[in-house]
């Protein structure tokens, strides 16, 4: 079934290159049905036909019709333009995908047209790799029939979560962001040892295949991070002594907070770009 659809990706930024990486690289959609598109970044559509073989255009250029999926891709703060940039465009059996932090369901169906199919995603950059955490959430007129194409698609990219969007936010702080918070452990982690000498290469290796390690233990041994993390911890060992270094310096207390901030800030651009539609109504 999704072997014979099309996509557009309106955005070209890199949770697009993301997705399409992943896409290509598992083989269920050809990229010669894969378009990508952006309004002026000519040199960066042409990098992206070169890597991944599909075909970029401006998105004035860019034909509706034959379109199956149509993935929104850009900057939130512009995805009211976008939205009505196609919406006289869209036929009530085609799909839209949100891949953006904050844009809800309901603002979508109120910029479509009426009746149209919708679905918010949260997608993170282990796409490109087939690794992410997606999660997915339906709007009001999507039918079951959608949803499974929705997540045959996005199984391509990683595992597929569908979830009440109410809970969407706190997702987005936990797994659309959370990428971003292991690099930063990684960076303060190799950051500490290069300095007691030991090479950059190797150092790196030995870090994500720590964190790999650790990841595989989750998912293989249905323990819980706290059972395996008492597993580990001798009394008066090394490992207790760094973990209580970590509780001292406020190591968890960090980990919430940026989880915490992230889905406050996914929660702000709703309602910014909700508030906004009320004042445009308003008027």
């Amino acid at each position: 079934m999704l072997y014979e659809k099309t996509v557009a990706f309106i955005g070209a930024g890199s949770m697009a290159e993301a997705m399409i990486s992943g896409i290509v690289a598992a083989g269920k959609v050809p990229p010669n049905q894969i378009i990508v598109t952006n309004s002026t970044n000519t040199e960066r559509l042409q990098q992206l036909e070169a890597d991944y073989k599909i075909k970029g255009l401006k998105s004035q250029h860019l034909n509706l019709q034959n379109i199956d999926i149509i993935v929104l891709a850009m900057k939130p703060k512009d995805a009211e333009i976008a939205l009505q940039s196609i919406k006289d465009s869209l036929q009530p059996n085609q799909l839209v995908l949100s891949v953006l932090a904050g844009i809800t369901t309901t603002f979508m169906e109120q910029h479509l047209p009426a009746g149209q199919q919708v679905i918010r995603v949260m997608p993170n950059t282990s796409s490109m790799i087939g690794e992410s955490a997606t999660a997915i959430s339906a709007g009001s007129y999507t039918n079951n029939e959608s949803m499974l194409l929705a997540k045959e698609l996005l199984e391509s990219i990683g595992k597929v979560y569908e979830i009440p969007e109410e809970q969407m936010d706190i997702f987005t702080g936990v797994a659309g962001s959370g990428p971003a918070y292991i690099y930063y452990l990684m960076e303060h982690m190799e950051a500490t040892v290069r300095k007691a000498g030991l090479p950059e290469k190797v150092t790196r290796d030995i870090i994500a295949q720590t964190i790999v390690g650790a990841a595989k233990m989750i998912q293989q041994q249905g323990e819980t991070p706290t059972t395996l993390r008492e597993n580990v911890t001798s009394p008066n060992g090394t490992t207790a002594a760094g973990l209580t270094a970590l509780e001292k310096n406020g190591g968890g207390k960090a980990i919430s907070q940026a989880i915490k901030h992230a889905a406050k800030r996914s929660h702000e651009i709703s309602s910014q770009l909700e508030g906004t539609k009320e004042k445009v109504q308003a008027v």
